[in-house]
């Protein structure tokens, strides 16, 4: 499998442009440190005779380095990954600068490769390509520099990489303090920790090798999702992005969208642009929390002009953060899988770092609406509840009275898709279920129950959301009781002549007097199919003794009149709840 690799990377690494011909940064892939020129010499050779583009410098206080390039950075990225991969070059591999060097070391002279063991294919199906010698085995790594030396060439680092080595120590676990770039007491520990954890001598000085290790295992993850800076000049916006992850898509505003290539699942990022005020952002802050890329469980918060959002769910962590300045709103979001938190905190915490408010902000013209859908919002999906009910309130503190079916197997409940609700008491065998809001709600009305009296043929009418919530009101579906009884005799239902949609069920069947007279059951399952407009509905005798058990006194209706139709309307508008289950 190695080999196959090799093959694939030689022709790849054949079409890598070299720095030296671009005006570009120049970068090289350091794969090895070693304290004497000796030592270095014997390593660099060992490479040279299977990998291009060997070279080898000093470092400076008595060490060398091994080093693979120049090349342009996104070159030696890809190069670096696929090396590392394959197995080709230490997992501590990293990506220097040129300004990391000294003098040049190697090569000297023409490198002499021991003939081939075999021969391989070429990619291009000419001939065949040498497949490269076994890298010898590295020696024992030296005891390296003495504590004294250690800290002398500590002593040469800037204020800035010093910094960057507390951040590499707290990002491996091993420091909490400052970012001060002061070594005290705390950064001292942490390097002890990290030297025993990685299997070096305790002394609390890193070496200059130890402080490559660390730095190489702090950037790897960079390297890997090939983390760059990305200038969109429509959205105004500037900021590192991991372009092996994601990359640019579409503009639908307000977002710029830039999607997964496949090297991370689920991985993606939205630049938010556009012009409004605190109005504004208020409203695209209630919009995210509609969407599927932002879960519901996670901190979010708001103030006047800026505002956090985080969802995490069994698959993915979503974070967006967007602020108000100067009439224009601008942030971003980062979707990311759950199971990949170490990379993902330290992406985060690049990318918000890195933002960079440019000129200019995404016109409502950016993208196109012709093919958007009622779940959708700007090209992305709106999370929708597996199966949304109707229900009715039963007293003032928002307790609703809806059907099993409606609250079986959910995650989460909701009440007019924002108020979470939990489940008191239900009744399997009725088929009905007594609801409670986590915060308590003021409902307009509350059912008040006939006595269970009622007058066959007489006009009954059913209050709910038949349409499963996709109108933002309750409908009235008129019809008329056939029954005082089931087909079967069953005391504790009602049969209707009355033509229902699943969505209805759970919601309240009113008498001529806008009484409550009972709950509509959903159509029941089976091998038996009734016409369309048979429907069941459990009596409120029955479900007086439910809503008492679940500590809610049953309001009886008082002997009254038929009333308007319009009255009964506004009567079922206030009292009827859409009832939704979550996964």
């Amino acid at each position: 499998m190695v080999r196959v690799f090799v093959v694939f990377s030689l022709v790849v690494i054949g079409l890598l442009r070299p720095a030296a011909a671009q005006q570009a940064e120049s970068v090289f892939v350091q794969v090895e440190a070693l304290p004497s020129l000796q030592e270095a010499q014997t390593r660099a050779r060992a490479y040279a005779a299977r990998l291009p583009d060997v070279n080898g410098f000093a470092l400076g206080a008595g060490w060398y380095a091994v080093t693979l390039g120049p090349y342009l950075r996104d070159d030696a990225s890809t190069l670096l990954f696929r090396y590392r991969n394959a197995g080709l070059i230490p997992g501590d591999s990293y990506i220097a600068r040129s300004s990391d060097y000294g003098q040049r070391f190697w090569p000297v002279g023409a490198i002499q490769r021991d003939p081939p063991a075999t021969a391989l294919p070429r990619a291009d199906g000419f001939g065949t390509l040498e497949a490269p010698a076994p890298l010898p085995e590295p020696e024992p790594e030296p005891a390296g520099e003495t504590p004294a030396e250690a800290r002398r060439s500590e002593a040469a680092l800037t204020r800035r990489e010093r910094a960057e080595l507390q951040e590499a120590l707290r990002w491996a676990g091993f420091y909490g303090g400052a970012i001060d770039a002061a070594f005290g007491r705390g950064t001292r520990g942490a390097m002890a920790d990290w030297q025993a954890a990685n299997g070096h001598e305790v002394t609390g000085i890193l070496t200059t090798r130890q402080r490559a290790a660390l730095l190489g295992q702090y950037n790897a993850i960079f390297e890997e999702l090939g983390l760059a800076s990305v200038a969109d000049a429509t959205a105004g916006i500037e900021m590192l992005m991991p372009t092996a992850a994601v990359t640019f898509d579409r503009h639908d505003y307000p977002f710029a969208h830039y999607e997964a290539t496949g090297e991370v699942q689920d991985a993606r990022v939205l630049l938010i642009s556009q012009a409004g005020d605190r109005d504004t952002l208020a409203g695209l802050f209630d919009i995210m929390q509609t969407l599927e890329i932002v879960p519901p469980e996670g901190p979010r918060a708001r103030t006047g002009d800026r505002f956090t959002l985080e969802g995490r769910n069994a698959g993915i962590v979503s974070y967006t953060e967007a602020s108000l300045e100067g009439g224009r709103i601008k942030g971003f979001t980062l979707v990311w899988p759950a199971d990949d938190e170490t990379r993902r905190a330290r992406l985060l915490e690049e990318m918000r770092e890195s933002f960079t408010r440019l000129a200019g902000v995404l016109p409502p013209s950016a993208g196109s609406d012709d093919a958007q859908a009622v779940d959708l919002v700007s090209g992305l999906a709106v999370r929708v509840p597996r199966l949304s009910r109707s229900g009715f309130y039963i007293d003032d503190r928002g307790t609703v009275l809806t059907t099993v079916e409606a609250v079986r197997g959910c995650g989460r409940i909701t009440l007019e898709g924002e108020f979470d609700a939990r489940v008191v008491t239900l009744d399997e065998a009725l088929g009905v279920a007594v609801l409670r809001p986590v915060s308590a709600l003021a409902p307009a009305e509350v059912a008040a129950f006939s006595d269970g009296s009622a007058r066959l043929r007489s006009e009954v009418a059913v209050s709910g959301y038949s349409f499963g919530g996709q109108l933002t009101a309750p409908t009235l579906t008129f019809g008329r009781l056939a029954a005082l009884n089931g087909l079967q005799g069953e005391t504790e239902v009602k049969r209707l002549d009355l033509d229902a949609l699943p969505g209805d069920a759970g919601g309240p069947v009113f008498d001529e007097t806008g009484a409550v007279m009972g709950l509509l059951l959903p159509r029941a399952e089976g091998d038996r199919q009734l016409p369309g407009d048979v429907r069941f509905a459990a009596r409120s005798d029955a479900l007086r003794p439910l809503i008492e058990a679940a500590g809610v006194p049953a309001r009886t209706a008082q002997p009254a009149a038929a009333i308007a139709p319009e009255d009964l309307t506004r009567r079922a508008m206030d009292m009827t709840v859409l009832v939704s289950c979550w996964e």
